[in-house]
């Protein structure tokens, strides 16, 4: 039996960053993001080790980026993550008023998360750049 590869979705070739302290949601948002074709950079579930990644300017094209991980935030990496013009988006379990005031324009997706719908919109937020 001769099977076909399937046609590479629409993240193909991309490098997305996760970066989610939830271990079972880390691994739902790699899967949806894997099934569209990307290349998941982590899962990670510690700040620092998210930062060393970033410092060691590995290619990123998007990153998802939980805000609270254990009890440290994460706007540093964010900063730096917008610094480089890479497309995020926030979850969280916390509501808009408590995202940093400099942050407020990136997209925060609450949990529990529509991981399908944030799949698309990273998509789309990554074809748009």
């Amino acid at each position: 039996m001769i099977t076909h590869p399937e046609r590479p979705g629409p993240l193909a070739g991309r490098r997305v960053l996760v970066i989610e302290d939830e271990y079972f949601l880390a691994d739902d948002i790699a899967r949806a993001l894997t099934a569209l074709g990307a290349r998941i950079v982590g899962p990670y579930g510690d700040l620092d080790e998210a930062a060393d990644v970033v410092d060691r300017d590995v290619a990123i094209d998007a990153a998802v980026v939980d805000i609270n991980l254990r009890d440290k935030m994460a706007y540093p990496l964010a900063h730096i993550l917008r610094s480089r013009k890479v497309p995020l988006v926030f979850t969280s379990g916390y509501d808009r008023n408590s995202i940093a005031t400099e942050l407020q324009d990136v997209q925060l997706w609450g949990k529990p998360l529509d991981i399908k719908a944030l799949a698309r919109e990273l998509t789309s937020m990554i074809k748009g750049n």
